[in-house]
């Protein structure tokens, strides 16, 4: 038995894992040559319905970036987006798709007449949750970890994607992500070792072949063990939810609001009505400015920077929809993406040039850096209302 390949029988069930890289040329011959040999009774797969759909057609096409503003996704999205380009430009460096040897496995499935399954969770449900465990410190890690893999120069050759199939270097890997945002870790890494070895236990027959993330081999191992031993169940149900906001969560993002309402009428019952303008002035100043200094730094239509200006001191108010609703959903408008916007889409997000150039990028890039302006301006407007009762 070699590293990328492993072989289970346990609990009536004999389970073969093929650990793949996601853009190694290798990977897609091993895991034919793997499927021919064994003929098992159903191929499984490391991919959702949604990422299925979209490496069969263009599903951005359909993307309604304007809704996905509307339903709060918008950092969602970014982070969907970023993690596809990055591991796009690294297959790109070796002339292979990500995700080849996936759609190698199912088309090698369907020539043989074998069953399939699609396995993993919904990235978008994966993503949300990973994003709800987070407190606002590791949301800006996560973003900031995000951007600069975006951007990174860094270029891996075919022999060290190889590489990354060995465990030891693997396991190097996963530690220093759990040392850094051990609570993404939990929800991209553990979580999913989960519901991958669930689903493949209930995907049929008593011989399912599961091509998977060569990272994910140990973990789906050790959870089959238990699933088989009854010390873990096989529902997902769970792992499918949402989780809720505590009440703590809920109350932190009023805080800063509550505060610049509090100072703002404490300052014209004390100091008048003029210290009370003076106050909000110097929000609309902070808050106002700095949202649309954001918006004018992703070159945003002067619309979108006008309602930034102005709206973001009244976002402010209820953070429950943040400027970078309105800002994002402008920008989306007054500049209506284009088919050839959604082609590109994953291509364009692994440089600078190309996110300037794509109008579903340039929104989302609205959206982002309004929303940071703004967020900076609050936190350097609380000291300046503050500063007008010691005038």
């Amino acid at each position: 038995m070699n590293e990328t390949r492993m072989t289970i029988n346990s609990g009536g069930k004999v389970i073969t894992l093929i650990g793949t890289a996601h853009i190694s040329k290798e990977s897609i011959n091993e895991v034919r040559a793997a499927i021919e040999e064994e003929k098992p009774d159903v191929v499984c797969v490391e991919l959702d319905q949604g990422r299925y759909d979209s490496m069969n057609n263009n599903a951005w096409e359909k993307l309604n970036v304007a809704k996905i503003f509307k339903e709060g996704k918008g950092f969602l999205l970014m982070a969907n987006l970023v993690l596809a380009g990055f591991q796009r430009r690294l297959g790109n460096e070796l002339g292979i798709k990500p995700g080849e040897e996936m759609k190698a496995a199912l088309e090698t499935a369907k020539e043989l007449g074998l069953a399939h399954s699609l396995c993993d969770r919904e990235v978008q449900i994966t993503l949300r949750r990973a994003w709800s465990k987070c407190g606002l410190w590791d949301k800006s890690k996560l973003i900031a970890t995000l951007l600069a893999s975006a951007f990174t120069t860094e270029k891996l050759s075919e022999e060290e994607i190889e590489n990354l199939k060995k465990r030891n270097e693997l396991d190097g890997m996963m530690n220093e992500l759990a040392s850094y945002l051990p609570k993404v870790k939990e929800t991209l890494i553990d979580e999913r070792d989960r519901y991958l070895a669930a689903k493949i236990w209930n995907s049929g027959g008593t011989r399912p072949l599961a091509v998977v993330g060569a990272g994910h081999m140990g973990g789906i191992n050790a959870q089959l063990e238990k699933i088989a031993a009854g010390e873990a169940t096989a529902d997902v149900t769970t792992l499918d939810q949402i989780p809720s906001q505590g009440i703590v969560s809920r109350i932190v993002p009023w805080i800063i609001p509550a505060l610049i309402i509090a100072m703002i009428a404490y300052g014209f019952y004390k100091l008048g009505a003029g210290a009370s303008l003076s106050m909000i002035l110097h929000l609309l100043f902070w808050n106002g400015g700095l949202a649309a200094l954001g918006t004018v730094l992703a070159l945003g239509h002067p619309l979108s920077v006008l309602v930034g200006f102005f709206g973001a001191p009244l976002a402010t108010v209820n953070p429950a929809i943040g400027i970078g609703l309105f800002t994002g959903i402008t920008e989306a408008t007054m500049r209506k993406p284009r088919v050839q916007d959604a082609e590109s889409i994953n291509d364009d997000i692994g440089s600078i040039k190309g996110i300037y150039r794509n109008r579903i990028l340039r929104a989302l890039l609205v959206f982002f850096l309004s929303s940071v302006g703004a967020i900076v301006g609050n936190f350097i407007a609380i000291p300046s209302i503050a500063g007008q009762f010691f005038k």
